[in-house]
């Protein structure tokens, strides 16, 4: 399309040419001109739709009319256009009011192209891969990024703002979705394909069919959130109708293939096979499973097309009835040997009912097929009613079977059961002595319980039942109180029995016998016929409250005696002194000192604990052998079980104390304090290191030795042994002290306290031996030494060197620490310090003397002179 130009010469001003008659008459008619020629290129732009049904043919209509009216739109902006118009207008032309009309609408239709084509060209490539895409996974990938786009369009177009723009545009999308699923989901080649990807095919084109409709509520859910943006509302008829009957269609075809793959394909397998013995058949069931889907492959109308709903229903209708009975067939051979049962429904009645709901399964759907007179007059149809047939005679007949099975079964063992007696035990022979492990058991058979479920169950399905089965599902309620109250009375007596150690069991045998006694009836004599059950589970209900007010006894006194032991074995035995004046600790002496009366103190209250037990011993021997004497031969083991554990905690006493000093010893915290003194010639420990290892010694070994305060028991008694003596002036008592100062743990404890005391001894000794620097101060005789320097006749120079030697040896031990802490020892060397000092003051004393003997006969000398000097002049 081109606009022609008059053939005139249009150089001047404009309001000149305008007044020119032969210049503005061939204008005019160029304007008419233009003006047709304008409108028609409109009219034929408006005209033209979209050429095919996706949304790329709606992106090239407005991409060609937006080429075409920009070409246009450009040459209406030539210069001499533009000066015709000018001219016209000048002029006052009745025909430029029409031209400027027309390119008005020409404007106004471009802009609209331009704006539109802007906003189409960020979906094109969504577009394209929504067309073009490789695989429904392309689309899956590209539906909400395109949605998320359409939304940006909606909210910033000037055009594709409004429905009328919008709605035709998603439908074309949902054209092109619907087109790509039809196209890949054909089903004269579907069933065909490999069952697993042509699954696998059909679940993808349901998801894409899904993600289509869900991309647009979500966008709809984020405008409306937003509050602020154009409401996003269009005619989901027109964009859903088609893609959610599709997504229906996808989904039947899916079942079919779960059907055929899962529920068929994989059970008729070499498993079934096996169990069932018939190969030859399972072949023909697979060969029937294969032709279910027969009728989908030689479809004569459109199963997408929503005008074919009906006859899609029909055929859908007709595979699931075949299928339905089908699966009820190949659940009931699979299931046969092992039928899954209702939750507490019994094995037979229980496969009875699963038997009956199998056939209730296809009654149902067969009565459905009878309502649609073309689905069972075909000949299909009349195939699945013959299965139905042989499947229903077969789960009547397995429904006998089973019923005659339980019948013969109950009337034989039923009299049996009911004579079992009431208790039985863990042990088939009498016991001879009382054993712990020994258990009692409800005889009341899981079976007897089991005969009396299906009974009621076989009378609700309408099944005669055997007399005696009917007898004693009347007497349940009787039959499951008694064998509760049983239970529990046993579950009493068994919680009872765990709370005995072997001590309380041996020391209670004579009246767990006699408990066993009651017992006795319910394990050998009385069955689940006789009369006196009640009777019986009264009497051990008694005779199990009287053990148990016994056994509560026997434990409040054992608790009372583990307290005391408790007591004792928790007792600490090296209580230090507290240090009063910060540094200031005790001496070595005052602290083993301090030790040893707070231990003394501590076992006086000890030995008082554990001589109150006898008495409480007596009180269990009065309620357990009516006497108390302290030396009942009943309570024989039950005493030397307390005595054993008083051995046991003295022992474990003696060891936790002995651990927890050793831990002190090796503490960075000082126990007590020694001192650094000067004996001469040597610098030693005072107390020295003998002594306050033979201090540590006896400390441990006067630990060791508490346990001579408690006295061991005459053989099967709980009485003190008397002290025995041995020769006149010698008394032996019995104590635990000759077994507990044997132990090995303790002896090896008591080898490390002393080893570490001695080590931490011998690193203090060390440290002292920096001092011995100093040794000249003490070891040189001061007098010979003195003689020595006054021979040579020293100058006053030697005298300062000597003199400022001492003088530093005095400063340098004032700066040296006074404190020196050893882990649990503390070094006190002050005297030391005090001492080096005295003796270098002691060297400056005497060189002074020296020095001040020497100065003055140097003086007397001097004056001898001065004097005969002035005699002579």
């Amino acid at each position: 399309i081109k606009l022609e130009m008059p053939a005139i010469n249009l150089e001047g001003e404009v309001t000149v040419l305008a007044t020119v008659p032969e210049v503005v008459e061939p204008l005019e008619s160029c304007a008419v001109t233009w003006q047709k020629l304008i409108s028609t290129a409109l009219e034929e732009q408006l005209k033209k739709v979209p050429q095919g049904n996706g949304p790329l043919a709606e992106v090239d209509l407005w991409r060609e009319r937006n080429d075409t009216l920009s070409a246009l739109t450009e040459q209406t902006k030539l210069p001499e256009v533009q000066k015709v118009l000018q001219i016209l207008q000048e002029a006052e032309s009745e025909h430029i009011r029409d031209l400027q009309i027309v390119l008005s609408d020409l404007r106004k239709h471009h802009m609209e192209a331009l704006d539109n084509v802007k906003f189409l060209s960020t979906l094109e490539r969504h577009l394209k891969d929504l067309t073009y895409g490789t695989g429904f996974n392309v689309v899956l990938d590209t539906i909400p990024s395109l949605m998320n786009a359409l939304r940006m369009v909606w909210i910033i177009s000037r055009h594709y703002n409004k429905d009328e723009r919008m709605v035709p545009l998603m439908e074309r999308i949902a054209w092109e979705i619907s087109a790509r699923v039809y196209k890949v989901v054909d089903l004269h080649a579907l069933f065909k394909e490999d069952r697993a990807a042509a699954k696998k095919k059909t679940a993808e084109a349901k998801s894409t069919l899904e993600q289509w409709k869900k991309c647009y509520f979500a966008v709809h859910a984020q405008i409306e959130a937003s509050g602020r943006e154009q409401h996003w509302e269009f005619d989901q008829k027109r964009l859903f109708e088609k893609t959610d009957y599709m997504t229906s269609i996808c989904q039947d075809l899916y079942d079919i293939l779960q059907v055929v793959i899962e529920e068929f394909c994989n059970i008729f397998g070499p498993e079934l096979k096996a169990v069932t013995g018939n190969p030859q058949r399972i072949d023909d069931l697979l060969r029937r499973v294969k032709g279910l889907t027969s009728p989908m492959e030689e479809l004569t109308f459109d199963p997408f097309s929503i005008k074919s709903a009906h006859d899609w229903k029909l055929i859908m209708e007709e595979f699931r009835e075949e299928v339905s009975v089908e699966n009820v067939k190949q659940i009931f051979l699979q299931n046969l040997k092992d039928p899954p049962l209702y939750k507490n429904h019994p094995p037979m009645a229980g496969a009875i009912y699963w038997s009956r709901s199998l056939f209730y399964r296809i009654k149902h759907p067969i009565i459905r097929f009878q309502e649609v007179e073309e689905l069972l007059a075909s000949e299909r149809g009349k195939e699945v009613k013959q299965i139905y047939l042989q499947v229903a005679k077969r789960l009547k007949e397995y429904e006998d079977q089973k019923y005659s099975q339980w019948r013969d079964g109950t009337e034989q063992i039923l009299p049996l059961l009911l004579k079992n007696t009431l208790l039985t035990s863990s042990v088939t022979e009498e016991p001879v002595g009382t054993k712990k492990s020994i258990c009692f058991i409800v005889n009341f058979s899981p079976i007897l319980q089991e005969v009396i479920i299906e009974t009621k169950y076989m009378e609700q399905l309408g099944f005669p039942v055997p007399e005696v089965a009917r007898y004693v599902a009347l007497q349940e309620d009787k039959y499951l109180r008694y064998r509760n109250r049983l239970k529990n009375m046993l579950d009493c007596y068994h919680k009872l029995m765990e709370t005995l150690n072997e001590a309380e069991t041996k020391l209670l045998d004579d009246h767990i016998q006699e408990l066993w006694r009651v017992f006795k009836s319910g394990h050998r004599r009385l069955n689940w016929n006789s009369l006196g059950i009640g009777d019986f589970i009264v009497q051990c209900t008694q005779a199990i409250r009287k053990f148990e007010s016994l056994v509560h006894h026997i434990h409040n006194i054992s608790e009372d005696i583990s307290n005391k032991l408790l007591f004792i074995e928790s007792t600490n035995l090296f209580k230090f002194p507290l240090s009063k004046n910060g540094d200031e600790l005790p001496e070595a002496k005052d602290f083993f000192e301090y030790v040893k009366c707070e231990r003394a103190k501590d076992v006086a209250h000890m030995v008082r604990k554990c001589s109150a037990i006898p008495q409480l011993l007596i009180k269990v021997e009065g309620r357990v052998a009516n006497t108390n004497s302290g030396k009942s031969p009943k309570l024989t083991s039950y005493y030397a079980y307390w005595e054993n554990r008083i051995y046991q905690v003295l022992t474990q006493l003696i060891v936790k104390n002995l651990q927890a000093f050793n831990a002190a010893v090796l503490a960075n915290v000082p126990l007590f304090q020694t001192e650094a003194v000067l004996s001469f010639p040597e610098i030693i420990l005072q107390p020295n290191a003998n002594e306050i290892d033979k201090m540590t010694v006896q400390c441990i070994q006067d630990c060791v030795e508490v346990t001579k305060h408690f006295v061991r028991w005459m053989h099967g008694t709980c009485t003190e042994c008397p002290p025995q003596r041995v020769k006149e002036d010698e008394v032996i008592t019995f104590s635990f002290y000759s077994d507990i100062s044997q132990n090995p743990l303790i002896i090896e404890q008591a080898v490390l306290i002393t080893q570490n005391v001695h080590r931490l001894l011998a690193s203090l000794s060390k440290y002292l031996n920096q001092w011995k620097r100093y040794h000249l101060l003490w070891k040189l005789d001061k007098g010979v030494a003195m003689e020595r320097l006054a021979a040579e006749k020293p100058t006053c120079i030697t005298f300062d060197e000597e003199l400022q030697f001492y003088v530093k040896v005095a400063q340098e031990v004032t700066e040296q620490p006074l404190i020196k802490d050893e882990q649990s020892i503390r070094l006190q060397l002050a005297p030391l310090a005090y001492t080096v000092q005295e003796n270098a003051r002691g060297w400056v004393i005497s060189l002074g003397k020296l020095l001040n003997e020497s100065a003055r006969q140097e003086l007397f000398g001097l004056q001898e002179e001065i004097q005969v000097g002035v005699f002579s002049l």
